[in-house]
């Protein structure tokens, strides 16, 4: 047992409140993207503008595998509680520098230099937050619930990203858009910077779990091999390439259908960007809470059966949503097209972390989970909203539904052929 079970759920809530914290300093950059973007990128149209955005936002998942490399071996070797607290002073240090940081009307291209700066800060503590947080959860909680509380990293990644919506709603509801595009958009950074402040004090009182304890000596009281990257790809290749198609469909529909999806409401189905982020914040504001419910369904029937359920409508279904997205006018319509498609990627954001602890053994877990998972999601969720505005740009915008939908593809085989980690996992704790 990871302690006593208030004391492991203390734990759970404390890790998880952490997590959104470090979601939301990540998710507001994409958020007040459209308010921000002339700052620093004055020259162009619009879309030239968000494509300037889009790729510091991309160039900010290059840091995620370096992260997850370096604070995956760190939580390996020093503690799942240790990994926790340096991720998110990297994070609290990224969002500071943005909102302090002088556009390029006064500073030029030092402007925009210094913005990839606190993107790749942040994006090392990102690549470094995954895996430990989801390796925490999942060895935190207990055997029968496991898929339940891990579901909670979704809950609070999600949360984040709402509550990045719901300050920018209250910026939008009480700033003109003159100060919104002057000051305003600093303010949530300036507040995420804060909020990491608080949660790195609730991390310092955080539990370590069982299974790191656990993991320090083998059965024969002998000392485990030092996590590292040879060691992973070395003795686990099979588990690590498992991970990076498996999560290779999964980041991208979830990028697609939520941090790209705010601007193409906008850039495509042509509403304003105040009812983009309505429909946006309903829809996920439903897609959260459903998290645990799916999460709970996997502790009863299984992982995989929610996975392929993923690939499955995934396939089918995600060139229909977008290209009738193209032309709805009416709010709730739109509403129930994206909440449709987060339903269905909820068969792979509910479980995808538990799936992945579940695969390695505990002295190398955290950068088995984190270091291939990294690779995926930059490779795939980084580049989504880049893809989909260039793609766009070019006239060939329907081609970002169908890249989505090959994805999904992929990922599909791999959830077919796989074992059902809930059933066969490598997480021997009770």
């Amino acid at each position: 047992m990871s302690g006593a079970p208030a004391g492991r759920l203390k734990s759970i809530l404390g890790g998880s409140a952490g997590n959104l914290v470090e979601w939301f300093d990540w998710y507001v950059y994409s958020a007040f993207g459209l308010y921000f973007a002339p700052v620093f990128f004055p020259e162009g149209s619009p879309t030239a503008q968000l494509l300037s955005t889009a790729a510091v936002f991309a160039v900010g998942f290059v840091m995620r595998p370096i992260g997850a490399w370096i604070m995956g071996i760190y939580a390996d070797r020093y503690g799942r509680k240790a990994g926790l607290t340096v991720s998110v002073t990297l994070m609290c240090a990224g969002s500071f520098l943005i909102a302090i940081c002088p556009g390029f009307a006064a500073i030029g291209w030092v402007a925009p230099a210094l913005l990839v700066t606190a993107r790749l800060m942040q994006g090392l503590s990102v690549g470094g937050e995954y895996g430990a947080s989801g390796v925490y959860l999942s060895e935190m909680a207990g055997k029968s619930r496991r898929g339940f509380f891990s579901s909670f990293q979704y809950v609070t990644l999600i949360a984040g990203q709402l509550l990045a919506l719901g300050v920018l709603l209250l910026l939008q509801a009480t700033l003109t858009e003159v100060q919104l595009e002057g000051w305003g958009w600093r303010v949530p950074f300036a507040l995420g910077g804060l909020l990491a402040i608080i949660v790195f004090r609730i991390r310092r009182g955080l539990m370590e779990t069982q299974s790191f304890q656990n993991a320090k000596k083998d059965n024969h009281g002998n000392e485990q091999k030092k996590s590292s990257g040879m060691l992973l790809f070395r003795e686990h290749p099979r588990e690590a390439i498992t991970v990076m198609l498996l999560t290779a469909g999964g980041t991208l529909a979830f990028y697609a259908y939520t941090t790209y999806m705010q601007k193409f409401l906008v850039n495509t189905s042509g509403f304003s960007r105040e009812t983009a982020t309505v429909v946006m914040t309903a829809a996920l504001a439903l897609y959260a809470v459903i998290q645990p419910a799916a999460g709970a369904l996997s502790d009863r029937i299984g992982r995989k059966p929610l996975m392929v359920g993923f690939g499955v409508l995934g396939l089918v279904s995600t060139v229909p949503i977008f290209t009738t997205l193209e032309t709805v006018t009416n709010p709730y319509a739109a509403w129930a097209l994206v909440t449709a498609a987060l339903v269905i990627v909820t068969g792979y954001t509910a479980i995808n972390a538990v799936v992945k602890a579940e695969l390695f053994p505990a002295h190398i877990r955290a950068l088995g989970v984190a270091l291939p998972y990294a690779l995926a999601n930059t490779i795939f969720g980084g580049t989504a909203e880049y893809v989909a505005l260039w793609l766009k740009n070019e006239g060939m915008e329907r081609g970002f539904y169908w890249y989505v939908t090959a994805m999904i593809g992929v990922s599909l085989i791999v959830y077919l052929r796989m074992r059902d980690t809930g059933r066969n996992s490598q997480i021997i704790e009770d």
